[in-house]
């Protein structure tokens, strides 16, 4: 079973994933994982913890010689911001200093209803793990993912297709062409024109002290049909990427294909109708399914939808209660970005190329990349000759 966890707080001195079950013989291509953290970084509207860090992935174990060795794989990214939170982040309790303690809970973070869980008067205690900081390792992680899916020519891309109410116009572009289009915008998104309109939309917010939220995009080709199973409801493959995707940090909503707009359309306009081609094989004439029918990938490229809330900071924040005097106050301002949707779809990106991973391993079996392959291909040929 293909596994992770993270560890680490977002001003800690680092912030580590642990990757179990991760097949052997892999080329792991440190390069490619540091450049999707980069493009983590990356999108107008970001704040200045960006301009500190410079986010690259250090390999501690399971990779001898570019290649996965079988054994558990440790990514470390550190954070270069940590020497400045040494003592305020120390785990030494000669270091403790009350006078330090947040204690003002901002409305839609996590603050309040931790520091209530786990028993907490200083909400640092809490926002520091429940910051989107997190998402680093699993970027990394998603990374690492790629360097299974790309051997098996299964490519995960996302991007952005709405901020803030604008929305974005790709229907005239390819996939690939989107993709391209977005990945040299500022806000990662393919439509100049909307492009222009959010970029002076973030201005605003900014000088306003406010936030904006956002629609990203996930788009994975290569898929075979198959992935995923519709005999229990743990194994359907929308459910599991719905609650990875769920798990980020601001995440309200996901989408598969048509998704909420299937419940305003009669069957007629909805269901992808099918025809068989001698040469083709099974064609299914439309993707409003989104790749994903009966829990299963369908062979059709996957595209999953993703709404991130505005961020929790606000420079102008929000009213709030301080957790010890109970008295009424502003909520706590931590360093902030007025958008992160860019980044966002960068990590929608790498959390769908995980679970593809997972999908794929389970589909296909093997300790090594040279087994996977050999299944892979022998499950393709029975597909073609069904």
């Amino acid at each position: 079973m293909l596994r992770f966890f993270t560890a680490g707080e977002s001003h800690g001195p680092c912030l580590t994933a642990i990757v179990e079950g991760f097949p052997a013989g892999v080329p792991i291509d440190i390069s490619r994982i540091n450049n999707d953290l980069a493009r983590r970084q990356q999108g107008y509207g970001r704040g200045g913890r960006m301009k500190i860090e410079k986010d690259e992935a250090q390999l501690r174990s399971g990779v001898r010689w570019g290649e996965s060795l079988g054994s558990p794989i440790t990514l470390l990214v550190e954070n270069k911001d940590w020497r400045n939170w040494e003592k305020r982040m120390s785990p030494s309790p000669e270091d403790r200093d009350e006078k330090i303690a947040v204690t003002r809970p901002r409305p839609g973070h996590a603050d309040l209803t931790g520091a209530l869980k786990y028993h907490h008067y200083d909400v640092r205690n809490i926002l520091e793990r429940a910051s989107a900081r997190e998402t680093t390792a699993r970027v990394a992680v998603g990374g690492l993912a790629k360097c299974l899916l790309r051997p098996l020519n299964i490519q995960v891309m996302g991007y952005v297709t709405e901020i803030g109410g604008i929305v974005a116009d790709h229907s005239q572009l390819s996939i690939e062409e989107t993709f391209a289009r977005a990945e040299v915008s500022q806000v990662r998104l393919a439509d100049i024109q909307a492009e222009e309109q959010i970029i002076t939309l973030i201005d605003q917010c900014k000088k306003q002290g406010d936030t904006l939220g956002g629609v990203v995009e996930v788009v994975a080709t290569g898929l075979p049909p198959g992935l995923g199973s519709f005999v229990q409801w743990d194994r359907k493959l929308d459910g599991r990427l719905g609650y990875a995707l769920m798990s980020v940090q601001a995440v309200k909503g996901v989408e598969f294909g048509l998704g909420f707009e299937t419940a305003r359309r009669p069957g007629s306009h909805v269901h992808d109708e099918l025809s068989f081609d001698p040469a083709k094989g099974f064609i299914r004439h439309g993707n409003n399914s989104g790749g994903i029918e009966g829990g299963m990938s369908t062979g059709e490229p996957l595209r999953v939808r993703v709404a991130f809330k505005p961020l929790s900071t606000l420079m102008r924040p929000l009213k709030s209660v301080d957790i010890r005097t109970k008295e009424p106050v502003e909520a706590t301002i931590e360093r902030s970005d007025v958008c992160a949707i860019p980044a966002a779809a960068v990590i929608a990106e790498s959390v769908v190329a995980f679970v593809l991973a997972q999908a794929v391993l389970e589909k296909f079996g093997g300790d090594s990349l040279t087994e996977i392959r050999r299944n892979h291909e022998g499950y393709l040929e029975q597909v073609r000759r069904f």
